[in-house]
């Protein structure tokens, strides 16, 4: 069975609900949030980012991760990464810092691991939000439940967590190649 959610509204409680692991593919090369949009101009005009504007999100995983719940991700990076994604290099050292897993497969490895070019968040094993996106912005979930599709998803999962590195590496990584 699956449902169409508005944007937000069923994802944000699965997000604040799950019990034991919430997990992300993340494999768009830009994301145009309208909450991101001041951040992203600041940091493309080099002021400081104090990441107030993060600040719930980062509470919200650092909660979770303090009762045992575990957040983490994969984010899929372009080689060269996009200007989205080089934001990102200076944004998600807080995610981590708050408790969330983050690691990353380049593009072309994921590709080549036949791993979904659609973003979505796998919860507790048992349900899928796969998230859809409207000129790079935020649409709306479509909520999978039916065992045989989640296990397609956990399939994923395990194949993209086993081939990523960790942010750190990566970010350590690609500063290195680009001296």
């Amino acid at each position: 069975m699956s449902s169409w959610a508005l944007p937000g509204a069923e994802l944000d409680e699965l997000l604040r609900s799950f019990r034991h692991r919430a997990w992300r593919w993340e494999c768009q090369g830009t994301y145009r949030q309208p909450a991101e949009a001041e951040p992203w101009r600041r940091w493309r005009a080099g002021e400081p980012d104090d990441l107030a504007w993060l600040r719930p999100w980062l509470d919200q995983v650092a909660a979770a991760t303090r009762a045992g719940r575990r957040f983490a991700r994969v984010r899929v990076f372009r080689e060269p990464p996009t200007e989205y994604q080089r934001w990102q290099l200076d944004v998600s050292p807080a995610n981590i810092a708050a408790g969330e897993d983050v690691r990353v497969l380049t593009a072309g490895r994921a590709r080549a691991l036949g791993l979904p070019n659609r973003d979505f968040w796998l919860f507790d094993e048992d349900r899928v939000a796969l998230m859809h996106f409207e000129n790079q912005q935020f649409a709306g979930t479509e909520i999978i439940a039916a065992p045989e599709e989640v296990n397609r998803y956990r399939t994923w999962r395990d194949v993209a967590s086993d081939h990523a590195i960790p942010f750190m590496a990566y970010l350590h990584d690609l500063t290195q190649r680009s001296r």
